[in-house]
């Protein structure tokens, strides 16, 4: 480590003070200017400021995270399971209802959804980019165990819903006309690129959290 990198590191620790993550974000940083100077060739000189340019002074990056001081994990891992506990939910009251009470506007809004099938399955899969993404952005490179914890949990509804679907615990007849053959296999392929797109997104947010 050069003498510019090591004044950007003392002047980080300086400001950012008794943060609670102060050793973590510390390490991110370190690893982040070393992958940053791999990619740029500069001389010793310029370095310091290259890093001000690219991350912004040791102040400023302090700052933000003294506001993100109140994002914890564990409050971060429960808002997307819940709201993918929610978006199933939701799913789960228009399917009963169109079943069992066959209301005009359900019946309207179902049919709508089912003609926009491939497109809700589109968003879903943005969800969980935007899952991986803000787990990147908040807590960088010690987020990936947190990633990979909340998309275990989070997956739970998705893995039983496919069971009770597959193997006709639910009545095939209340999905229809969506349930067929290659609609099955298009939501187990879309199933299976849930992690990989949650994994790009945290790609992504880590990249652009420093």
């Amino acid at each position: 480590m050069c003498d510019s990198e090591q004044k950007f590191i003392r002047e980080l620790e300086r400001e950012i003070g008794n943060h609670p993550e102060k050793e973590n974000i510390i390490e991110d940083y370190k690893l982040h200017i070393h992958e940053l100077l791999k990619e740029e060739s500069v001389d010793d000189q310029r370095v310091y400021d290259l890093l001000i340019n690219r991350l912004g002074t040791p102040l400023e990056i302090a700052n933000v995270w003294k506001q993100e001081i109140g994002v914890t994990p564990k409050k971060t891992q429960w808002l997307f399971v819940i709201c993918n506990v929610l978006i199933f939910l939701g799913g789960t009251i228009i399917i009963v209802s169109y079943n069992v009470f066959q209301w005009d506007w359900i019946v309207y809004l179902w049919s709508m959804l089912t003609e926009i099938s491939f497109l809700i399955m589109l968003v879903y899969l943005l969800f969980w980019g935007l899952l991986g993404y803000e787990i990147g952005r908040e807590f960088g490179h010690r987020g990936y165990r947190l990633l990979r914890k909340t998309f275990i949990i989070s997956i739970i509804p998705n893995i039983i819903l496919m069971y009770l679907i597959v193997f006709r615990i639910l009545p095939h007849e209340w999905f229809q006309p969506l349930l067929n053959i290659p609609f099955i296999v298009l939501c187990i392929i879309f199933t299976f690129l849930l992690y990989p797109v949650s994994y790009i997104g945290y790609r992504w947010g880590r990249k652009v959290s420093i």
